[in-house]
C-alpha cells in the first residue's frame, strides 16, 4: 500500500512550496516579476555583482535555468552584465536602479505572504518550523552530495 500523501513529507513540502509560489507569482505579476526572478533579486540584494556560477550555486538551480532567467531580467532592465575584473571568462551581474527600486515593495510582499501563511502558528512554533525546515534542507544537501542542482 502506498504512503498517504498526508503522511508524505515530500508531498506536503512540495505542495506547500507550490502554494507559496502561486501566492508570490500573483503578487509579483503586477510588478512584471516572476518567482524565479525574485530568487535572483534576493541573492543580488544581499550581494550585488555575483557571477552566474555563484548564483547557480547559491540558488541551487541549473545553469540553463539561471541563463534563461538572467536573459529575461537583462531584457526587462533589471540587471546588467559586466566583465569580471579577475576572470575574463566570467561576467558579474549587477542590479539596475530599476531592480534596486523594487526591493522595498517586493520584500514587503514576501513578508506579507510568509506572515499570513505562518499566522496559524504561534511565535515559538514559527521558529521551530523554520529551524526544522533548515535542518531538513541541510540533510537533503548532504544526501544529494555534489550532484547537479535541481530546479
Amino acid at each position: 500500500m502506498s504512503l498517504p500523501r498526508e503522511q508524505s513529507a515530500g508531498y506536503l513540502v512540495n505542495h506547500l512550496g507550490r502554494q507559496f509560489a502561486v501566492l508570490l507569482a500573483n503578487r509579483l505579476k503586477p510588478l512584471g516579476l516572476a518567482p524565479a526572478q525574485h530568487a535572483v533579486l534576493l541573492a543580488l540584494w544581499q550581494e550585488d555583482g555575483l557571477s552566474q556560477r555563484e548564483l547557480v550555486n547559491i540558488l541551487e538551480i541549473r545553469q540553463a535555468t539561471a541563463a534563461n532567467t538572467l536573459d529575461r531580467m537583462e531584457r526587462d532592465g533589471l540587471i546588467s552584465r559586466e566583465a569580471h575584473p579577475h576572470d575574463a571568462r566570467s561576467k558579474q551581474i549587477f542590479l539596475t536602479a530599476k531592480a534596486r527600486g523594487l526591493e522595498d515593495e517586493v520584500t514587503r510582499i514576501a513578508r506579507d505572504i510568509n506572515a499570513n501563511a505562518l499566522a496559524v502558528l504561534d511565535e515559538h512554533e514559527r521558529g521551530q518550523f523554520l529551524e526544522m525546515l533548515k535542518r531538513i534542507i541541510e540533510q537533503q544537501r548532504a544526501l544529494l552530495g555534489d550532484n547537479d542542482a535541481e530546479d
